[in-house]
């Protein structure tokens, strides 16, 4: 009995060994997975969706802590009209500018779902032939507020802190958006050093257009998650790999293997297809409840199907509020005043 015990704990320490490697980098093409990095991003894609700006202006909502303690956000933008949000600001530990963007959060989550097995490929992506992308996932990114709130503040985060790497990550459609401010970034405005990490991220165009992002931004992770139905959407048909969507490389999948005491879950760095039969696509992907977790880390609305903001009186002084009611927050490099009145407020003395 207790030899069998201690050979169980050994098999669990085994598992647990080979489970949890830090770092998978696929020769080919130079790509690097980093699980402690994703750790940390995936913090940021969930921080985005905090509703309460003042929070997360100031860096103090309570997802705002952990692994991105310390972070500072430059420009926060809030696109009212269509629900949309993003954030840029300077991560110390990573020497990095990080971009994040929310995922789907003004119609419930079953809805958009929903919606996204019927979206077809209708436009075609600027300088570049044959390349086709679905009109409201390019249109989220480049046709609002969001990327020149975006592409502002990170020229003046080079200005003051030179040519670091940049790190864009968002979660759901806010890694749709991700995918193409990092595009935009390396092609449009010869950003170098740009990676992407995306959590539950839909297709988002064809073939054509995966292999040009590849070219361009070759140094992209998509996360996906057991059964996660998003990754699963718009649909992909193998007959018709010309006129179907395709994911673009490099993907890779976080799921269970064992049951009981010997379940642990594996890291898997898919092939460079960017539609490997043997990752997410081997499975049938049905599931919500895994579209809503990455690591251990909670991601979506406070109030899903509700989409607000929460402004304090004392933000006035960072920002300005567009006739359409958007929001574009921006901080003083030189200073951190509000940061420290936050702080000196928390202590009890005075603002």
């Amino acid at each position: 009995m207790e030899g069998r015990i201690l050979l169980k704990g050994v098999i669990i320490m085994c598992l647990i060994a080979c489970s949890t490697a830090r770092e998978l980098k696929v020769k080919d093409q130079g790509t690097i997975y980093n699980h402690t990095l994703a750790t940390i991003l995936v913090e940021y894609a969930a921080s985005v969706y905090v509703s309460d700006l003042t929070e997360l202006f100031t860096w103090t909502c309570p997802k705002c802590n952990d692994l991105t303690k310390g972070f500072q956000i430059l420009e926060l933008i809030v696109d009212v009209k269509r629900c949309l949000q993003a954030f840029v600001g300077v991560a110390p530990d990573l020497n990095a500018i990080v971009i994040a963007f929310r995922g789907t959060q003004g119609t419930s989550i079953q809805n958009w779902i929903a919606d996204l097995y019927w979206k077809q490929l209708d436009i075609e992506y600027p300088g570049m032939e044959d390349a086709m992308v679905h009109h409201g996932f390019y249109s989220a990114y480049h046709n609002t507020t969001l990327r020149p709130g975006v592409l502002s503040a990170v020229e003046s985060a080079k200005e003051q802190y030179g040519d670091i790497p940049i790190m864009v990550t968002g979660h759901s459609m806010g890694g749709a958006m991700a995918a193409f401010c990092g595009l935009d970034l390396t092609v449009n405005y010869g950003s170098r050093n740009v990676s992407v990490m995306t959590f539950g991220q839909p297709r988002i165009g064809n073939a054509a257009f995966a292999s040009y992002y590849n070219k361009w931004v070759p140094n992209t992770i998509r996360v996906t998650h057991e059964h996660d139905i998003v990754p699963h959407l718009p649909p992909y048909y193998y007959y018709f790999p010309q006129k179907t969507y395709h994911h673009f490389p490099r993907e890779v999948w976080l799921h269970n293997l064992g049951f009981g005491l010997l379940s642990y879950t594996v890291e898997k760095v898919c092939d460079d297809s960017g539609e490997d039969p043997s990752c997410s696509r081997s499975v049938a992907g049905r599931s919500i409840k895994d579209h809503l977790t990455y690591y251990g880390v909670r991601l979506g609305g406070e109030e899903s199907g509700f989409c607000k903001i929460v402004m304090d009186d004392r933000l006035a002084a960072y920002g300005k509020v567009d006739v359409d009611g958007n929001v574009n927050l921006s901080r003083d490099f030189s200073a951190s005043v509000l940061r420290m009145n936050v702080e000196s407020n928390e202590e009890g003395r005075s603002i």
